[in-house]
């Protein structure tokens, strides 16, 4: 448990990082920078989602991919989902991003679809796993769900995080922050309502984990579920309500400041 002297002092760095990273001009060159192309709620989603499952890697490797998936798409990512068919598989032909081939490509734009025609789009997916448990946790694994109800391949269900096993689940935790987040700061989306800030985990990788021991908020050794939720309960101390801004600062500490 922190003291009060290092709490007090913790919250002031914190604040101040946050305050500092949290603005527009870190969508330049963050992944989050591909759905910032977007306007409507469904492309913006969609391209989002594309872009975090895409996270791991260089960001500028990232948001090329990501981008480049998008072009494939006619920049009408919602449009190119709901229409797609056996006759279009052609156009994703040959796309890869690291391990992410175009085979998955198509398996999760199939996915997709049948969210948008039968579940009531990602919104609702997520949602409706929020209100199974109350938890992020519930959340992630009926998105998991739905990949496994449609029986897609071993490979591709590589890129969609299993929390009952453990994972951390950095990408899609990062999603949620994009979509439910406020705009406040020009930085993330705040276009899903059905799921409350106080309740999305942090998006734990390497660098977020080594600035949380170095500051003293996070023990646990291992990148996995049990550490992000050490991490975000922590966090919940300064912001009971919106512990995942936290985010911005542990970030721009690692990336910006070497910290």
């Amino acid at each position: 448990m922190l003291t009060p002297k290092s709490f007090a002092e913790l919250a002031d760095l914190l604040n101040d990082r946050y305050r500092r990273y949290a603005c527009p001009a870190f969508i330049i060159g963050d992944p989050i920078q591909v759905p910032h192309g977007f306007s409507d709620k469904h492309d913006i989603e969609i391209s989002a989602l594309f872009a975090a499952t895409f996270a791991w890697g260089s960001r500028k490797s990232i948001v090329n991919s990501a981008s480049k998936l998008m072009g494939i798409m006619g920049n009408k990512p919602y449009e190119f989902v709901v229409n797609f068919s056996k006759a279009d598989e052609h156009a994703l032909q040959g796309f890869v991003h690291r391990t992410f081939s175009s085979a998955d490509a198509i398996e999760f734009v199939y996915v997709l679809r049948h969210i948008y025609a039968h579940l009531g789009g990602l919104e609702q997916v997520f949602a409706k796993g929020y209100g199974q448990q109350q938890s992020v946790h519930g959340a992630i694994q009926a998105y998991r769900n739905v990949f496994m109800e449609c029986e897609v391949p071993a490979r591709t269900l590589r890129h969609v995080p299993n929390v009952a096993a453990g994972a951390a689940a950095k990408r899609i935790n990062m999603f949620l922050r994009w979509m439910i987040r406020p705009a406040t700061e020009g930085v993330d989306f705040g276009i899903w309502s059905t799921i409350p800030t106080s309740a999305l985990l942090m998006p734990l990788d390497l660098h977020t984990g080594r600035v949380a021991r170095k500051l003293g908020i996070l023990q646990r050794a291992q990148d996995d579920f049990k550490a992000v939720v050490e991490l975000t309960d922590a966090l919940r101390q300064f912001d009971p309500a919106d512990p995942v801004k936290y985010d911005y600062a542990l970030f721009g500490l690692g990336l910006h400041e070497k910290f």
